[in-house]
Protein backbone atom coordinates (compact mmCIF):
# COMPACT_ATOMS: atom_id res chain seq x y z
CA UNK A 1 0.00 0.00 0.00
CA UNK A 2 2.77 2.66 0.89
CA UNK A 3 4.67 1.73 -2.33
CA UNK A 4 1.48 2.68 -4.55
CA UNK A 5 1.57 5.83 -2.13
CA UNK A 6 4.95 6.86 -3.65
CA UNK A 7 4.27 5.95 -7.02
CA UNK A 8 1.34 7.87 -7.33
CA UNK A 9 3.10 10.72 -5.80
CA UNK A 10 6.17 10.13 -7.95
CA UNK A 11 3.22 10.58 -11.36
CA UNK A 12 1.67 13.54 -10.01
CA UNK A 13 4.67 15.47 -9.21
CA UNK A 14 6.64 14.88 -12.30
CA UNK A 15 5.10 17.08 -14.20
CA UNK A 16 6.50 20.21 -11.55
CA UNK A 17 10.18 18.87 -13.34
CA UNK A 18 11.32 21.61 -15.42
CA UNK A 19 14.75 22.53 -17.10
CA UNK A 20 16.38 23.83 -13.71
CA UNK A 21 20.39 22.20 -14.58
CA UNK A 22 22.28 21.91 -17.48
CA UNK A 23 22.38 18.20 -19.05
CA UNK A 24 25.98 17.05 -18.27
CA UNK A 25 28.04 16.86 -20.60
CA UNK A 26 28.58 13.27 -20.95
CA UNK A 27 28.93 10.61 -23.88
CA UNK A 28 25.37 11.17 -25.45
CA UNK A 29 25.96 14.67 -25.46
CA UNK A 30 29.25 14.66 -27.54
CA UNK A 31 27.50 12.10 -29.84
CA UNK A 32 24.83 14.46 -30.50
CA UNK A 33 27.32 17.85 -30.99
CA UNK A 34 29.54 15.08 -33.59
CA UNK A 35 26.06 14.25 -35.77
CA UNK A 36 24.82 18.07 -35.86
CA UNK A 37 28.62 19.08 -37.09
CA UNK A 38 28.63 16.60 -39.81
CA UNK A 39 32.10 14.64 -38.37
CA UNK A 40 33.28 11.92 -39.42
CA UNK A 41 32.28 8.04 -39.70
CA UNK A 42 35.20 7.30 -37.27
CA UNK A 43 34.36 10.03 -35.03
CA UNK A 44 30.54 9.12 -34.92
CA UNK A 45 31.53 5.48 -34.44
CA UNK A 46 33.74 6.32 -31.11
CA UNK A 47 30.55 8.56 -29.91
CA UNK A 48 28.18 5.62 -30.39
CA UNK A 49 30.99 3.18 -28.97
CA UNK A 50 31.17 6.02 -25.81
CA UNK A 51 27.36 6.39 -24.81
CA UNK A 52 26.87 1.98 -25.33
CA UNK A 53 29.80 1.88 -22.28
CA UNK A 54 27.88 4.54 -20.46
CA UNK A 55 24.51 2.92 -20.67
CA UNK A 56 26.12 0.10 -19.77
CA UNK A 57 27.93 1.48 -16.69
CA UNK A 58 24.37 2.74 -15.37
CA UNK A 59 23.10 -1.20 -16.32
CA UNK A 60 20.62 -0.28 -19.11
CA UNK A 61 21.71 -2.96 -21.29
CA UNK A 62 18.92 -1.95 -24.17
CA UNK A 63 20.16 1.22 -24.46
CA UNK A 64 23.74 -0.49 -24.45
CA UNK A 65 22.92 -2.72 -26.72
CA UNK A 66 21.67 -0.33 -29.32
CA UNK A 67 24.49 1.98 -29.67
CA UNK A 68 27.00 -0.89 -29.55
CA UNK A 69 25.11 -1.93 -32.33
CA UNK A 70 25.02 1.14 -34.34
CA UNK A 71 29.12 1.46 -33.76
CA UNK A 72 29.80 -1.64 -34.87
CA UNK A 73 27.67 -0.57 -37.99
CA UNK A 74 29.68 1.89 -39.15
CA UNK A 75 32.92 0.03 -38.12
CA UNK A 76 31.56 -2.35 -40.70
CA UNK A 77 31.26 0.85 -43.35
CA UNK A 78 34.54 1.53 -42.64
CA UNK A 79 35.91 -1.96 -43.12
CA UNK A 80 37.89 -1.41 -39.22
CA UNK A 81 37.95 -5.15 -38.19
CA UNK A 82 39.69 -4.78 -34.91
CA UNK A 83 36.94 -2.03 -33.58
CA UNK A 84 34.50 -4.61 -34.92
CA UNK A 85 36.04 -7.50 -32.78
CA UNK A 86 36.32 -5.40 -30.01
CA UNK A 87 32.38 -4.33 -29.84
CA UNK A 88 31.59 -8.20 -30.20
CA UNK A 89 33.76 -8.95 -27.28
CA UNK A 90 31.81 -5.74 -25.83
CA UNK A 91 28.35 -7.05 -26.55
CA UNK A 92 29.19 -10.74 -25.63
CA UNK A 93 30.22 -9.31 -22.00
CA UNK A 94 26.77 -7.34 -21.59
CA UNK A 95 24.89 -10.28 -22.27
CA UNK A 96 26.87 -12.70 -20.33
CA UNK A 97 26.09 -10.25 -17.24
CA UNK A 98 22.44 -10.84 -18.25
CA UNK A 99 23.18 -14.73 -18.29
CA UNK A 100 22.22 -14.75 -22.03
CA UNK A 101 25.03 -17.66 -22.62
CA UNK A 102 23.72 -18.47 -25.76
CA UNK A 103 24.06 -14.20 -26.81
CA UNK A 104 27.18 -14.16 -25.32
CA UNK A 105 28.60 -17.53 -26.84
CA UNK A 106 27.83 -16.18 -30.23
CA UNK A 107 29.01 -12.88 -29.57
CA UNK A 108 32.13 -14.12 -28.61
CA UNK A 109 32.73 -16.27 -31.36
CA UNK A 110 31.67 -13.42 -33.58
CA UNK A 111 34.72 -11.70 -32.02
CA UNK A 112 37.19 -14.37 -32.39
CA UNK A 113 36.32 -14.74 -35.76
CA UNK A 114 36.53 -11.22 -36.96
CA UNK A 115 39.70 -10.47 -34.68
CA UNK A 116 43.33 -10.05 -36.39
CA UNK A 117 45.07 -10.06 -33.33
CA UNK A 118 46.01 -13.33 -31.91
CA UNK A 119 45.83 -12.98 -28.45
CA UNK A 120 41.95 -11.57 -29.03
CA UNK A 121 41.31 -14.14 -31.03
CA UNK A 122 42.08 -16.77 -28.39
CA UNK A 123 40.68 -14.54 -26.01
CA UNK A 124 37.16 -14.85 -27.59
CA UNK A 125 37.50 -18.23 -28.39
CA UNK A 126 38.41 -19.12 -24.67
CA UNK A 127 35.52 -17.09 -23.25
CA UNK A 128 32.92 -18.61 -25.50
CA UNK A 129 34.24 -22.26 -24.72
CA UNK A 130 34.12 -21.60 -20.88
CA UNK A 131 30.28 -20.14 -21.33
CA UNK A 132 29.19 -23.71 -23.57
CA UNK A 133 30.85 -25.96 -20.61
CA UNK A 134 29.14 -23.54 -17.65
CA UNK A 135 27.55 -26.81 -16.76
CA UNK A 136 31.09 -28.04 -15.68
CA UNK A 137 33.47 -25.55 -13.12
CA UNK A 138 36.80 -27.84 -14.03
CA UNK A 139 36.77 -27.57 -17.29
CA UNK A 140 35.66 -23.72 -17.31
CA UNK A 141 38.54 -23.16 -14.83
CA UNK A 142 40.94 -24.45 -17.56
CA UNK A 143 40.06 -21.84 -19.76
CA UNK A 144 39.99 -19.43 -17.85
CA UNK A 145 43.29 -20.10 -16.90
CA UNK A 146 44.74 -20.47 -20.59
CA UNK A 147 43.61 -16.54 -20.56
CA UNK A 148 44.81 -15.76 -17.56
CA UNK A 149 48.34 -17.10 -19.03
CA UNK A 150 47.91 -15.57 -22.08
CA UNK A 151 46.91 -12.08 -20.59
CA UNK A 152 50.42 -12.78 -18.13
CA UNK A 153 52.57 -9.60 -18.92
CA UNK A 154 50.32 -7.73 -21.03
CA UNK A 155 48.75 -4.21 -20.34
CA UNK A 156 45.60 -5.92 -20.49
CA UNK A 157 44.21 -5.26 -17.03
CA UNK A 158 40.48 -5.10 -17.62
CA UNK A 159 40.45 -8.88 -19.22
CA UNK A 160 42.85 -9.99 -16.70
CA UNK A 161 40.86 -8.92 -13.78
CA UNK A 162 37.67 -10.36 -15.26
CA UNK A 163 39.92 -13.21 -15.67
CA UNK A 164 40.19 -13.53 -11.92
CA UNK A 165 36.88 -12.72 -11.23
CA UNK A 166 35.91 -15.68 -13.27
CA UNK A 167 38.13 -17.63 -12.08
CA UNK A 168 36.52 -16.90 -8.26
CA UNK A 169 32.48 -17.54 -9.66
CA UNK A 170 34.32 -21.53 -10.67
CA UNK A 171 36.00 -21.57 -7.12
CA UNK A 172 32.73 -20.59 -5.59
CA UNK A 173 30.93 -23.26 -7.57
CA UNK A 174 33.59 -25.51 -6.56
CA UNK A 175 32.94 -24.47 -3.32
CA UNK A 176 36.84 -23.38 -2.42
CA UNK A 177 35.84 -20.42 -1.23
CA UNK A 178 39.25 -19.53 0.19
CA UNK A 179 40.71 -19.70 -3.28
CA UNK A 180 37.85 -17.59 -4.35
CA UNK A 181 38.76 -14.85 -2.06
CA UNK A 182 42.52 -15.61 -2.99
CA UNK A 183 41.31 -14.46 -7.04
CA UNK A 184 38.97 -12.09 -6.01
CA UNK A 185 42.48 -10.20 -4.26
CA UNK A 186 44.24 -10.47 -7.60
CA UNK A 187 41.33 -9.08 -9.22
CA UNK A 188 41.19 -6.12 -7.07
CA UNK A 189 44.82 -5.57 -8.08
CA UNK A 190 44.50 -4.89 -11.33
CA UNK A 191 41.38 -2.63 -10.85
CA UNK A 192 42.20 1.29 -10.43
CA UNK A 193 38.40 2.72 -10.79
CA UNK A 194 36.33 2.93 -7.53
CA UNK A 195 33.31 1.16 -8.73
CA UNK A 196 35.48 -1.84 -10.16
CA UNK A 197 36.91 -1.84 -6.70
CA UNK A 198 33.59 -1.54 -4.67
CA UNK A 199 32.28 -4.04 -6.72
CA UNK A 200 34.98 -7.03 -6.18
CA UNK A 201 34.92 -5.74 -2.23
CA UNK A 202 31.55 -6.77 -2.31
CA UNK A 203 32.30 -10.24 -3.66
CA UNK A 204 34.63 -11.02 -0.72
CA UNK A 205 31.71 -9.49 1.66
CA UNK A 206 29.47 -11.88 0.46
CA UNK A 207 31.91 -14.94 0.61
CA UNK A 208 32.34 -13.93 4.35
CA UNK A 209 28.46 -13.58 5.32
CA UNK A 210 28.11 -16.70 3.43
CA UNK A 211 30.55 -18.01 5.89
CA UNK A 212 28.76 -16.58 8.66
CA UNK A 213 32.19 -14.54 9.28
CA UNK A 214 30.15 -11.30 9.79
CA UNK A 215 33.12 -9.30 11.24
CA UNK A 216 35.16 -9.23 8.19
CA UNK A 217 32.59 -8.23 5.81
CA UNK A 218 31.13 -5.51 7.78
CA UNK A 219 35.01 -4.26 7.91
CA UNK A 220 35.02 -4.40 3.80
CA UNK A 221 31.83 -2.96 3.51
CA UNK A 222 32.88 0.05 6.11
CA UNK A 223 35.66 0.50 4.45
CA UNK A 224 33.80 0.50 0.85
CA UNK A 225 31.49 3.03 2.30
CA UNK A 226 35.02 5.18 2.74
CA UNK A 227 36.00 4.69 -0.65
CA UNK A 228 32.61 5.86 -2.08
CA UNK A 229 32.77 8.87 0.13
CA UNK A 230 36.22 9.67 -1.02
CA UNK A 231 34.86 9.29 -4.90
CA UNK A 232 31.79 11.66 -4.27
CA UNK A 233 29.62 9.42 -5.67
CA UNK A 234 26.31 9.87 -3.45
CA UNK A 235 24.83 6.96 -5.10
CA UNK A 236 27.19 4.88 -4.28
CA UNK A 237 27.83 6.10 -1.10
CA UNK A 238 23.93 4.84 -0.39
CA UNK A 239 24.23 2.20 -2.22
CA UNK A 240 27.29 1.00 0.21
CA UNK A 241 25.05 1.79 3.58
CA UNK A 242 22.14 -0.45 2.19
CA UNK A 243 24.86 -2.96 1.91
CA UNK A 244 26.24 -2.78 4.98
CA UNK A 245 22.77 -2.42 6.82
CA UNK A 246 22.12 -5.98 5.23
CA UNK A 247 24.95 -7.48 6.41
CA UNK A 248 24.80 -5.81 10.06
CA UNK A 249 20.93 -7.79 9.67
CA UNK A 250 22.41 -11.23 8.15
CA UNK A 251 24.71 -10.61 12.05
CA UNK A 252 20.94 -9.63 13.67
CA UNK A 253 22.38 -5.74 14.68
CA UNK A 254 19.21 -4.58 14.03
CA UNK A 255 20.18 -1.07 15.30
CA UNK A 256 23.48 -0.62 13.06
CA UNK A 257 21.19 -1.79 10.44
CA UNK A 258 18.34 1.11 10.67
CA UNK A 259 21.27 3.11 11.61
CA UNK A 260 22.86 2.74 8.29
CA UNK A 261 19.63 2.65 6.11
CA UNK A 262 18.56 6.05 8.09
CA UNK A 263 22.45 7.90 6.70
CA UNK A 264 21.50 6.57 3.65
CA UNK A 265 18.21 8.00 3.21
CA UNK A 266 19.57 11.63 5.07
CA UNK A 267 22.32 11.49 2.12
CA UNK A 268 19.79 10.99 -0.73
CA UNK A 269 17.52 13.72 0.64
CA UNK A 270 20.22 16.02 1.14
CA UNK A 271 21.75 15.62 -2.37
CA UNK A 272 18.28 15.28 -4.13
CA UNK A 273 18.61 11.04 -4.99
CA UNK A 274 14.45 11.11 -5.51
CA UNK A 275 15.22 6.74 -6.70
CA UNK A 276 17.64 6.32 -3.91
CA UNK A 277 15.32 8.04 -1.25
CA UNK A 278 12.50 5.51 -2.91
CA UNK A 279 14.54 2.77 -2.51
CA UNK A 280 15.92 3.24 1.01
CA UNK A 281 12.46 4.69 2.33
CA UNK A 282 11.15 1.03 1.33
CA UNK A 283 14.13 -0.66 2.85
CA UNK A 284 13.26 1.00 5.88
CA UNK A 285 9.83 0.34 6.01
CA UNK A 286 10.07 -3.19 5.55
CA UNK A 287 12.60 -3.72 8.62
CA UNK A 288 9.65 -2.00 10.45
CA UNK A 289 7.08 -3.95 9.10
CA UNK A 290 9.09 -7.12 9.52
CA UNK A 291 9.53 -5.95 13.23
CA UNK A 292 5.95 -4.89 13.56
CA UNK A 293 6.55 -1.34 13.83
CA UNK A 294 3.88 -0.73 11.58
CA UNK A 295 3.76 3.19 12.87
CA UNK A 296 7.33 3.80 12.26
CA UNK A 297 6.62 2.23 8.72
CA UNK A 298 4.37 4.73 7.96
CA UNK A 299 6.12 7.49 9.71
CA UNK A 300 9.12 7.05 7.17
CA UNK A 301 6.31 7.06 4.31
CA UNK A 302 4.89 10.12 5.23
CA UNK A 303 8.20 11.62 5.79
CA UNK A 304 9.25 11.39 1.98
CA UNK A 305 5.97 12.23 0.68
CA UNK A 306 5.99 15.26 2.23
CA UNK A 307 9.79 15.85 1.11
CA UNK A 308 8.64 14.26 -2.14
CA UNK A 309 8.45 17.80 -4.29
CA UNK A 310 11.07 19.70 -3.22
CA UNK A 311 13.32 16.30 -3.74
CA UNK A 312 12.06 15.91 -7.12
CA UNK A 313 12.97 19.59 -7.84
CA UNK A 314 16.12 19.29 -6.85
CA UNK A 315 17.01 15.40 -8.18
CA UNK A 316 19.25 16.31 -11.16
CA UNK A 317 19.33 12.95 -12.08
CA UNK A 318 15.58 13.47 -13.13
CA UNK A 319 16.15 16.25 -15.06
CA UNK A 320 19.10 14.43 -17.15
CA UNK A 321 16.67 11.73 -17.34
CA UNK A 322 14.70 14.10 -19.47
CA UNK A 323 16.89 15.97 -21.23
CA UNK A 324 18.81 12.66 -22.34
CA UNK A 325 15.45 11.24 -23.70
CA UNK A 326 15.58 14.88 -25.39
CA UNK A 327 18.92 14.56 -26.76
CA UNK A 328 18.31 10.79 -28.07
CA UNK A 329 15.29 12.16 -29.76
CA UNK A 330 17.90 14.69 -31.04
CA UNK A 331 20.00 11.82 -31.92
CA UNK A 332 17.55 10.07 -34.13
CA UNK A 333 16.67 12.79 -36.00
CA UNK A 334 20.02 13.77 -37.00
CA UNK A 335 20.75 10.03 -37.91
CA UNK A 336 18.23 10.26 -40.25
CA UNK A 337 19.39 13.78 -41.39
CA UNK A 338 22.64 11.94 -41.92
CA UNK A 339 21.44 9.12 -43.61
CA UNK A 340 19.49 11.34 -46.08
CA UNK A 341 22.49 13.58 -46.64
CA UNK A 342 24.60 9.65 -47.65
CA UNK A 343 21.47 8.77 -49.37
CA UNK A 344 21.62 12.13 -52.13
CA UNK A 345 25.68 12.19 -51.88
CA UNK A 346 25.38 8.60 -53.17
CA UNK A 347 23.01 8.96 -55.79
CA UNK A 348 25.24 12.59 -56.88
CA UNK A 349 28.42 10.43 -57.08
CA UNK A 350 26.45 7.60 -58.96
CA UNK A 351 25.20 10.40 -61.39
CA UNK A 352 28.58 12.04 -61.34
CA UNK A 353 30.52 8.81 -62.23
CA UNK A 354 27.59 7.79 -65.01
CA UNK A 355 27.95 11.47 -66.65
CA UNK A 356 32.55 10.76 -65.88
CA UNK A 357 31.87 7.35 -67.18
CA UNK A 358 30.28 8.37 -70.27
CA UNK A 359 32.36 11.41 -71.31
CA UNK A 360 35.86 8.51 -70.83
CA UNK A 361 33.17 6.37 -73.18
CA UNK A 362 33.24 8.98 -75.98
CA UNK A 363 36.39 9.94 -75.67
CA UNK A 364 37.58 6.62 -75.47
CA UNK A 365 35.46 6.28 -78.66
CA UNK A 366 36.55 9.50 -80.05
CA UNK A 367 40.38 8.06 -79.71
CA UNK A 368 39.78 4.77 -81.17
CA UNK A 369 37.63 6.52 -84.36
CA UNK A 370 40.61 9.00 -84.67
CA UNK A 371 42.82 6.75 -84.34
CA UNK A 372 41.29 4.28 -86.79
CA UNK A 373 40.72 7.26 -89.63
CA UNK A 374 44.91 8.32 -88.64
CA UNK A 375 45.47 4.94 -89.42
CA UNK A 376 43.95 4.86 -92.53
CA UNK A 377 44.93 7.79 -93.97
CA UNK A 378 48.06 7.18 -92.69
CA UNK A 379 47.76 3.36 -95.10
CA UNK A 380 46.33 5.63 -97.57
CA UNK A 381 49.22 7.59 -98.17
CA UNK A 382 51.83 4.66 -97.59
CA UNK A 383 49.89 3.31 -100.96
CA UNK A 384 49.75 6.66 -102.54
CA UNK A 385 53.52 6.67 -101.76
CA UNK A 386 54.17 2.89 -103.54
CA UNK A 387 52.31 4.02 -106.47
CA UNK A 388 53.89 7.03 -107.11
CA UNK A 389 57.49 5.19 -106.44
CA UNK A 390 55.87 2.35 -108.81
CA UNK A 391 55.34 5.03 -111.24
CA UNK A 392 58.57 5.57 -112.17
CA UNK A 393 59.09 1.99 -113.07
CA UNK A 394 57.22 1.63 -116.37
CA UNK A 395 59.37 4.88 -117.83
CA UNK A 396 62.52 3.14 -116.77
CA UNK A 397 61.42 0.07 -118.36
CA UNK A 398 60.09 1.21 -121.18
CA UNK A 399 63.57 3.74 -122.06
CA UNK A 400 65.32 0.13 -120.68
CA UNK A 401 63.88 -1.23 -123.41
CA UNK A 402 64.38 1.12 -126.30
CA UNK A 403 67.99 0.78 -125.57
CA UNK A 404 67.65 -2.96 -125.61
CA UNK A 405 66.20 -2.58 -129.12
CA UNK A 406 68.65 0.26 -130.32
CA UNK A 407 71.90 -2.49 -129.63
CA UNK A 408 69.72 -5.37 -131.44
CA UNK A 409 68.91 -2.83 -134.07
CA UNK A 410 73.02 -2.33 -134.62
CA UNK A 411 73.88 -5.95 -134.62
CA UNK A 412 75.56 -5.63 -131.44
CA UNK A 413 74.29 -8.52 -129.38
CA UNK A 414 77.05 -8.76 -127.11
CA UNK A 415 76.37 -5.01 -125.75
CA UNK A 416 72.34 -5.87 -125.54
CA UNK A 417 73.63 -9.30 -123.49
CA UNK A 418 75.28 -7.16 -121.37
CA UNK A 419 73.01 -4.32 -120.85
CA UNK A 420 69.99 -7.04 -120.02
CA UNK A 421 72.64 -8.68 -117.64
CA UNK A 422 72.96 -5.10 -115.76
CA UNK A 423 69.33 -4.21 -116.17
CA UNK A 424 67.77 -7.46 -114.74
CA UNK A 425 70.31 -6.93 -111.82
CA UNK A 426 68.67 -3.67 -111.40
CA UNK A 427 65.17 -4.46 -111.57
CA UNK A 428 65.57 -7.41 -109.23
CA UNK A 429 66.89 -4.74 -106.63
CA UNK A 430 64.39 -2.64 -107.57
CA UNK A 431 61.17 -5.50 -107.22
CA UNK A 432 62.58 -6.75 -103.98
CA UNK A 433 62.38 -3.53 -102.44
CA UNK A 434 59.44 -2.23 -104.00
CA UNK A 435 57.49 -2.29 -100.95
CA UNK A 436 59.78 -0.32 -98.86
CA UNK A 437 59.84 3.12 -97.89
CA UNK A 438 63.23 3.31 -96.95
CA UNK A 439 66.47 1.17 -97.07
CA UNK A 440 70.10 1.46 -96.34
CA UNK A 441 72.29 4.02 -97.85
CA UNK A 442 74.59 1.21 -99.22
CA UNK A 443 72.28 -0.51 -100.90
CA UNK A 444 70.96 3.13 -102.62
CA UNK A 445 74.33 3.45 -103.58
CA UNK A 446 74.60 0.34 -105.07
CA UNK A 447 71.22 0.70 -107.18
CA UNK A 448 72.43 4.17 -108.32
CA UNK A 449 75.76 2.76 -109.75
CA UNK A 450 74.10 0.01 -111.42
CA UNK A 451 71.35 2.62 -113.18
CA UNK A 452 74.16 4.75 -114.11
CA UNK A 453 76.59 1.92 -115.52
CA UNK A 454 73.36 1.13 -117.56
CA UNK A 455 72.86 4.57 -118.65
CA UNK A 456 76.30 4.75 -119.33
CA UNK A 457 76.41 1.61 -121.48
CA UNK A 458 73.97 3.38 -123.82
CA UNK A 459 74.91 6.86 -123.70
CA UNK A 460 78.46 6.00 -123.66
CA UNK A 461 80.05 8.64 -125.90
CA UNK A 462 78.07 11.46 -123.32
CA UNK A 463 79.46 11.41 -120.51
CA UNK A 464 80.85 9.54 -117.57
CA UNK A 465 79.84 9.73 -114.08
CA UNK A 466 82.29 9.52 -109.99
CA UNK A 467 80.09 8.48 -106.72
CA UNK A 468 81.65 10.37 -103.96
CA UNK A 469 80.99 9.32 -100.09
CA UNK A 470 81.67 11.23 -96.75
CA UNK A 471 83.87 8.65 -94.74
CA UNK A 472 82.44 9.69 -91.98
CA UNK A 473 78.80 8.24 -93.08
CA UNK A 474 78.02 4.82 -91.94
CA UNK A 475 76.31 3.40 -95.06
CA UNK A 476 75.04 0.63 -93.47
CA UNK A 477 73.48 2.08 -91.01
CA UNK A 478 71.99 5.31 -92.36
CA UNK A 479 68.63 5.16 -94.23
CA UNK A 480 67.19 6.87 -97.44
CA UNK A 481 63.83 7.26 -99.03
CA UNK A 482 64.39 4.27 -101.54
CA UNK A 483 64.48 5.41 -105.52
CA UNK A 484 64.71 8.83 -104.66
CA UNK A 485 67.61 9.96 -105.81
CA UNK A 486 66.96 8.58 -109.01
CA UNK A 487 64.64 10.32 -111.22
CA UNK A 488 67.68 13.15 -110.13
CA UNK A 489 69.80 11.02 -111.86
CA UNK A 490 68.05 10.16 -114.90
CA UNK A 491 67.14 14.13 -115.78
CA UNK A 492 70.37 14.80 -115.82
CA UNK A 493 71.38 12.00 -118.31
CA UNK A 494 68.85 12.49 -120.35
CA UNK A 495 67.56 16.00 -120.15
CA UNK A 496 71.09 17.49 -120.15
CA UNK A 497 73.91 15.59 -120.72
CA UNK A 498 72.97 13.72 -123.81
CA UNK A 499 72.67 16.75 -125.80
CA UNK A 500 75.99 17.54 -124.53
CA UNK A 501 78.96 17.68 -128.20
CA UNK A 502 81.30 16.27 -125.71
CA UNK A 503 81.85 14.37 -123.02
CA UNK A 504 79.93 15.63 -120.14
CA UNK A 505 80.42 14.57 -116.03
CA UNK A 506 77.84 13.71 -113.74
CA UNK A 507 78.77 14.04 -109.80
CA UNK A 508 76.84 12.27 -107.11
CA UNK A 509 78.06 12.93 -103.85
CA UNK A 510 76.90 12.17 -100.40
CA UNK A 511 77.78 14.32 -97.25
CA UNK A 512 77.29 13.85 -93.90
CA UNK A 513 75.95 17.79 -92.84
CA UNK A 514 75.31 18.07 -89.30
CA UNK A 515 72.79 15.67 -88.66
CA UNK A 516 71.72 15.38 -92.32
CA UNK A 517 72.39 13.75 -94.96
CA UNK A 518 73.01 16.05 -98.20
CA UNK A 519 73.06 14.08 -101.61
CA UNK A 520 74.27 16.72 -104.40
CA UNK A 521 73.72 15.62 -108.24
CA UNK A 522 75.49 17.58 -110.55
CA UNK A 523 75.86 17.84 -114.29
CA UNK A 524 77.70 19.71 -116.70
CA UNK A 525 74.79 19.22 -119.15
CA UNK A 526 72.82 21.98 -121.48
CA UNK A 527 71.33 23.35 -118.39
CA UNK A 528 67.48 23.76 -117.38
CA UNK A 529 66.88 27.34 -119.72
CA UNK A 530 67.93 25.46 -122.85
CA UNK A 531 66.39 22.04 -122.45
CA UNK A 532 62.97 23.21 -122.37
CA UNK A 533 63.44 24.85 -125.82
CA UNK A 534 64.83 21.69 -127.36
CA UNK A 535 62.16 19.98 -125.99
CA UNK A 536 58.25 18.68 -127.55
CA UNK A 537 55.23 19.54 -125.90
CA UNK A 538 55.14 15.38 -124.98
CA UNK A 539 58.73 15.52 -123.20
CA UNK A 540 57.48 18.90 -121.20
CA UNK A 541 54.58 16.94 -119.84
CA UNK A 542 56.22 14.10 -118.87
CA UNK A 543 59.22 15.57 -117.08
CA UNK A 544 56.63 17.82 -115.49
CA UNK A 545 54.68 14.83 -114.21
CA UNK A 546 57.84 13.04 -113.37
CA UNK A 547 58.90 16.36 -110.91
CA UNK A 548 55.63 16.07 -109.60
CA UNK A 549 55.59 12.53 -108.87
CA UNK A 550 59.24 13.76 -106.50
CA UNK A 551 57.56 16.73 -105.12
CA UNK A 552 54.45 14.40 -103.76
CA UNK A 553 56.96 11.65 -102.50
CA UNK A 554 58.81 14.16 -100.40
CA UNK A 555 55.65 15.65 -98.97
CA UNK A 556 53.75 12.17 -97.79
CA UNK A 557 57.29 11.21 -96.63
CA UNK A 558 57.50 14.35 -94.91
CA UNK A 559 54.14 13.95 -93.22
CA UNK A 560 53.87 9.78 -92.78
CA UNK A 561 57.13 9.83 -90.98
CA UNK A 562 57.23 13.89 -89.32
CA UNK A 563 60.50 14.23 -91.28
CA UNK A 564 62.12 17.21 -93.21
CA UNK A 565 63.14 15.88 -96.50
CA UNK A 566 64.17 18.97 -98.72
CA UNK A 567 64.96 19.81 -102.44
CA UNK A 568 66.82 22.62 -104.18
CA UNK A 569 67.08 22.38 -107.84
CA UNK A 570 69.84 25.20 -109.33
CA UNK A 571 70.37 26.63 -112.95
CA UNK A 572 73.88 26.83 -113.32
CA UNK A 573 75.16 30.76 -114.15
CA UNK A 574 76.47 31.52 -117.31
CA UNK A 575 78.97 30.64 -118.29
CA UNK A 576 78.46 27.42 -116.52
CA UNK A 577 76.06 25.38 -117.92
CA UNK A 578 74.18 22.16 -116.32
CA UNK A 579 71.92 21.93 -113.26
CA UNK A 580 72.78 21.46 -108.98
CA UNK A 581 69.77 19.21 -107.65
CA UNK A 582 70.57 19.12 -103.24
CA UNK A 583 68.67 16.72 -101.75
CA UNK A 584 68.73 17.25 -97.74
CA UNK A 585 67.69 13.98 -95.50
CA UNK A 586 67.35 13.79 -91.45
CA UNK A 587 70.18 11.25 -91.04
CA UNK A 588 68.40 8.27 -89.38
CA UNK A 589 69.11 4.87 -88.61
CA UNK A 590 67.72 1.24 -89.05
Amino acid sequence: MYKTIIIIGLIALSHTISAQSNLQKNASYDLSRSLEQGESDIKIAEGYEKTAKEMLAKKDYTRAEDYFNRAKKLYEKLKNKDKIAEIDREIAKMYEAQNEVEKAISSYNDAGKVSRNQLQKSLNENDAQRLANSSNPRIQSDYIQQNLNLLENTANTKDRAAAYQQMADVNIQMNNKVEAIENLNYALKEVKEPVDVIKINQNIAKIYVDNKDYDKAIEINKKMVKEAQKSNDASLEIEQLQNLSSVYLDAEDKSKAISSLQQAYQIAIEQGHTIDAKHTTELMADYYTTNKESRKALSVYADFMNKLETLIKADSSLIDAQRFQATEDKISQLEKERALSEQLIRKKNITNYILIGSVILILVFLIVISRALYSIKKKNKRIALQSLRREMNPHFIFNSLNSVNQFIAQNNELEANKYLSSYSKLMRNIMENSNKDFIPLSLEIEQMKEYLDLEHLRFKDKFSYTIEIDSTLDTDAVTVPNMLIQPHLENAIWHGLRYRESDGLLKLKFENKNRYLEVTIEDNGIGLKKSREIKTEHQKKHQSRGQNNTLERIGLLNNLYNIHITIEVIDKAAPETGVIVVLRFPLTKK
